[in-house]
């Protein structure tokens, strides 16, 4: 089952994942830091961007830490991997 660890900055303008030249995963989430609304705002955007339910998506590790370890099921890895490649920034 693919599993992403990646940095959550919530409070941004909008949803939006980025994937960097050297690996690292950052995703900018539209919800505060306080009573686990930024989490919630980020399983339910990874679940849109994969195309899986919102139970597909569980929060494994750095509930309360910007450096989160998000487990996505119902994805073959090669799957999970193309979703990543169309997220690529320079």
């Amino acid at each position: 089952m693919p599993i992403l660890h990646l940095k959550a900055r919530p409070n941004g303008r909008r949803n939006q994942l980025e994937v960097l030249a050297d690996g690292t995963i950052t995703v900018r989430l539209n919800a505060p830091a306080q009573d686990g609304k930024a989490n919630a705002c980020l399983l339910e955007y990874l679940a849109g961007v994969f195309g899986v339910s919102k139970s597909s998506v569980t929060l494994l590790g750095g509930h309360t830490a910007p450096f989160k370890k998000v487990e996505v099921t119902g994805l073959t890895e090669s799957e999970f991997a193309a979703v990543l490649t169309q997220f690529r920034v320079a």
